[in-house]
């Protein structure tokens, strides 16, 4: 089951290891990427990386995940915010990030390790 809306389009991320794409929701730039079967680190790496898109408030990042990514919330707390909603099939979590109002230079995005 896709949770890709139709009009989505693949964009290169570089280094990353599943597929982003973007779209326009309610006025929104989001980006998404699927890593719900996936081990890690590649969620968190994914992330990272997705992460560093958002640059201004009209921006969302939609992770799909087997689980919510415990080890990525103290890393980027500071400058993000997530919602965190589990989907209907039970197997898996969407969260959706956004930046926090000001600068987001205190999260370290090369810090992408699971310990």
């Amino acid at each position: 089951m896709s949770l890709l809306p139709k009009d989505a389009k693949k964009i290169e991320i570089e280094s990353s290891t599943v597929d982003f794409f973007e779209y326009i929701q309610d006025g929104l730039t989001c980006y998404q990427f699927d890593t719900s079967e996936c081990g890690p680190p590649e969620p968190m790496i994914n992330a990272m990386l997705g992460l560093q898109l958002l640059d201004d408030a009209s921006k969302r990042l939609v992770m799909i995940n087997h689980k919510a990514p415990g080890g990525l919330f103290p890393k980027i707390e500071a400058n993000f915010e997530f919602n965190i909603n589990e989907i209907e099939d039970g197997n898996r979590v969407q969260v959706i990030f956004k930046a926090r109002t000001g600068d987001t230079s205190s999260t370290n995005f090369s810090d992408n390790t699971c310990g």
